[in-house]
């Protein structure tokens, strides 16, 4: 059954439901709940990836389909894509395996789903999706990308992230410490995965103090290649860096680490880092520097949302990055508002100039 919410139905705590559309389905192969937001098309058909994830409740997995597709607008604006913002999210049941043909049957499911929307959205991989995942979706419908290399398509977009990433931390560290370079400054990456385990060898590898962390106790090994610190996770942000990079899954910065950090600075990979309504006030009050992390993670997007461009144009795209944060930062530092909001203007006056 599928449940397609209009706009204006629906509210997301305080927030206004902003959303052109909203498509609720249970897969008839898989038997899943699946979520496909649509939050703009201003600016071309929304581009954003598809997560596969274990929420507490129904509402939760919603509220992250909302969230993550209205920041996708905001990523893609700022890329300087021809790009709306969506996000589709595949539910779990807790202590759920997706694999062989139930895995199959799901992307089979999502790809009806994406295909009933006619090319107003187009889906990738995401947390805990892969090329292979988009492989089969691609069976259903031409309205994908990051199709496995063999396929014709891009492949996994961690590195072209993790290049983004890098860029943004470039600017951060000049605007808190003086200097780009990354030799001699301490920086804590908390979190592994794909894109977190590019960075911190990066890191590592031009000179960096290290410190990691990961709920994969495993990863501990990785970190002793690295010649990097291991903290447990609930003890990174305590580590005095001049950086702090959330990597992992997001609202890492909450209330609590907030006011329990040890950074100047933040830049990391991760969606959705700020916990709750205001966290970007109270890391300005703090004096900590905040570069927005759907500005710094746009390399993958912007390697998917541009298939035809070659290596060389897409890689310079993801380079300016570094540009890009510089203009953020000079507004909010100008106009004396946080550079979430800064961001935002950026965001808002690209909406409006299409």
């Amino acid at each position: 059954m599928t449940a397609v919410l209009p706009v204006r139905t629906l509210s997301e705590g305080a927030l206004a439901f902003d959303h052109e559309k909203v498509i609720a389905a249970t897969g008839e192969r898989s038997g899943l709940s699946i979520i496909v937001a649509v939050h703009s098309t201003i600016l071309g058909p929304a581009l954003g990836g598809c997560r596969l994830w274990s929420y507490p409740t129904w509402a939760d997995g919603l509220a992250d389909a909302l969230r993550l597709s209205r920041g996708m607008t905001s990523k893609n604006a700022l890329a300087g894509l021809d790009a709306g913002g969506g996000k589709a999210v595949i539910m779990l049941p807790e202590g759920t395996v997706l694999d062989g043909q139930a895995r199959r049957d799901a992307f089979l499911d999502l790809g009806d789903i994406v295909e009933s929307l006619g090319g107003s959205y187009r889906t990738a991989e995401d947390v805990a999706t892969n090329s292979l995942d988009m492989a089969v979706i691609a069976e259903r419908t031409a309205h994908v990308v990051g199709l496995p290399t063999e396929a014709g398509g891009q492949g996994d977009p961690a590195e072209y992230t993790a290049r983004g990433v890098y860029a943004g931390l470039r600017e951060t560290l000049r605007r808190s410490t003086g200097s780009a370079q990354v030799s001699g400054r301490r920086i804590t990456v908390a979190g592994l995965g794909q894109v977190g385990s590019r960075l911190a060898a990066r890191l590592a590898d031009e000179g960096a103090v290290l410190t990691v962390t990961d709920f994969n106790p495993a990863k501990a090994q990785f970190a002793a290649e690295l010649g990097a610190t291991w903290v447990a996770p609930d003890e990174a942000h305590r580590v005095a860096a001049d950086v702090f990079m959330p990597a992992g899954v997001g609202g890492m910065l909450s209330d609590d680490v907030i006011a329990e950090l040890a950074a100047v600075a933040i830049c990391g990979p991760a969606n959705n880092q700020l916990a709750e309504q205001g966290a970007e006030m109270r890391l300005r009050a703090r004096g900590i520097l905040y570069a927005p992390d759907y500005l710094v993670n746009a390399g993958g997007v912007i390697r998917l949302g541009d298939e035809e461009s070659g290596d060389e144009a897409v890689l310079a795209r993801i380079d300016a990055i570094e540009q890009t944060l510089a203009l953020v930062f000079d507004e909010a530092e100008a106009s004396g508002v946080t550079t979430v909001e800064a961001a935002d203007r950026l965001v808002a006056e690209r909406l409006r100039s299409a």
